[in-house]
């Protein structure tokens, strides 16, 4: 008989944990709603005060979307704290590491925004997007070599891309390899014919 009560009393444990997680994911479902709506009408202040009584640091969900979020409100120093629970909580999301990226960004904190691409390489090694503007970065930084490992992985997913192109033989010509210059100049130029950075870089690569 202990043992009947003892499982009846498990069973409606169970059961109103259930109904308490349903109705948790009813009302936040309704929060996000409204959040979209107000962040629609861009009022993201109202967007951020819909879901933040919700909040829990654990949760990816809300996090990523709080990151989003105050970027949108330009308060970027809050916007990459989101970001960085959202990353944590996900190891393995590259969505957070591009969000993260954003506010990093404008905060100028270019040491981490290379921490999050070479985060992504590390999970996606083709990832185009990563490997481009960790490539314009070292560029920028004349870390000629490594601009010119991330251009090519660029170029050889999309072999008639001008921006990969353009960049990638810059990148060469300012290390000093003129021939290969030449030819990712030349390329650039059929996809964007006159182009005067293409045809400045080439006459400089001859």
């Amino acid at each position: 008989m202990e043992i009947l009560k003892r499982t009846g009393f498990i069973v409606l444990l169970i059961l109103a944990s259930s109904l308490l997680q349903a109705q948790t994911s009813t009302v936040l479902q309704k929060a996000f709603k409204n959040s979209y709506t107000d962040e629609n009408n861009k009022n993201y202040t109202a967007a951020i005060n819909d879901i933040s009584p919700y909040y829990s640091e654990g949760s990816y969900e809300l996090n990523i979307r709080l990151g989003w979020l105050h970027y949108l409100n330009k308060n970027y120093n809050a916007s990459q704290s989101y970001y960085a629970r959202a990353a944590a909580a996900k190891p393995g999301s590259i969505e957070a590491k591009f969000g993260y990226v954003k506010p990093l960004s404008y905060l100028q904190s270019w040491d981490k925004v290379v921490e999050q691409y070479l985060a992504i390489i590390r999970i996606d090694p083709q990832n185009t997007q990563a490997n481009y503007w960790l490539g314009v970065i070292y560029y920028n930084r004349k870390q000629y070599d490594n601009a010119i490992r991330c251009f090519k992985v660029v170029i050889n997913l999309y072999p008639f891309d001008y921006d990969g192109n353009h960049m990638l033989a810059w990148a060469c010509l300012l290390s000093n390899r003129k021939t290969d210059a030449q030819n990712y100049f030349t390329k650039a130029l059929l996809i964007k014919p006159d182009d005067t950075s293409s045809l400045d870089g080439l006459n400089k690569s001859k």
